[in-house]
């Protein structure tokens, strides 16, 4: 099962509302997936030379505004922040990887979930009309989002294992399916300096795409190399800085459909997420080609 969404505003004038037009998305795609939720959003991109990264933390004992305190003091740089329960939006023009492993040695219960200029990642285990009111994410705008409703199968029901996964800057990656090669592929990834937080398929999947776009290749090369390199079932939905791709293999057994305005772009795991945008009784409406990558964004 799982079910996944993304959502691509063309319309500037759409943007303020972002929140309210994908998380119904996410909330059609609830009985897809029962165990956790999770959504990126793109937006509010950070001045030049700065960068935004998205934490969680496992348990309350840890309060946000003594931790940038401390990082701050530690690493004797500005940081600041925004809370929502126990995720965190952390603003930083300091080098990020100094902070991951400044977290990873004094705070092993913070895990970093994104990095970049425009995404937030926000997920949890549990159903998505519940996530979506704790993080208040109707109210949110932006540019894109892409979001997944989990069904496990392979890995533990926990925030840390929900989608969507982020290995690179700006860059994630929501799953349908199954990998059967992920062990092995996730060994190979690591000796490159690829890391994991989790025994996840979906996570060595986006941990492959940021390796080959790391080694010169553009989404649309790392998405089709990955026909060849991942073996299993998939329909995947990447989101980037500038806008986000839909692939399925080439059996195509798990589901996707696609639709397009003038306004927006939309996909999901099944029409009902789509119906209610506006102008969707207009719109171009079709089932994503087998083995075939589509993207859209503003670069």
């Amino acid at each position: 099962m799982c079910g996944i969404v993304g959502l691509f505003l063309k319309a500037e004038k759409l943007q303020s509302n972002l929140g309210k037009m994908v998380c119904p998305m996410l909330v059609g795609m609830g009985d897809r997936g029962r165990d956790s939720a999770g959504l990126a959003i793109y937006r509010n991109s950070t001045p030049p030379g700065t960068k935004k990264m998205t934490l969680h933390r496992a348990t309350e004992t840890q309060k946000w505004d003594e931790l940038t305190t401390e990082i701050a003091l530690a690493l004797k740089i500005t940081v600041s922040g925004v809370k929502a329960e126990d995720h965190f939006t952390l603003h930083t023009n300091s080098d990020t990887q100094d902070i991951q492993f400044w977290l990873k040695k004094n705070h092993p219960n913070i895990r970093v979930v994104s990095v970049g200029e425009k995404v937030e990642i926000y997920k949890k285990a549990g159903r998505p009309e519940d996530i979506i009111s704790t993080y208040q994410l109707e109210a949110i705008n932006g540019t894109h989002a892409i979001g997944h409703t989990r069904m496990a199968t392979e890995s533990a029901v926990t925030t840390q294992h929900s989608h969507p996964f982020s290995t690179g800057m700006d860059l994630c990656l929501v799953h349908n399916g199954s990998l059967s090669n992920h062990n092995q592929l996730r060994l190979k990834l690591q000796r490159y300096g690829i890391e994991f937080e989790t025994d996840n398929d979906t996570e060595v999947a986006s941990g492959y795409i940021t390796y080959r776009m790391t080694e010169g290749a553009t989404l649309e090369e790392a998405l089709e190399a990955a026909l060849i390199d991942l073996d299993g079932f998939f329909t995947f939905a990447v989101g980037t800085r500038d806008g986000f791709a839909v692939l399925r293999d080439s059996v195509a057994c798990k589901p996707a459909v696609m639709a397009e305005t003038d306004d927006w772009v939309a996909m999901a795991s099944e029409f009902r997420s789509i119906a209610h945008l506006p102008g969707a009784e207009n719109a171009f409406i079709w089932e994503p080609v087998p083995a075939t990558v589509y993207t859209w964004g503003n670069a």
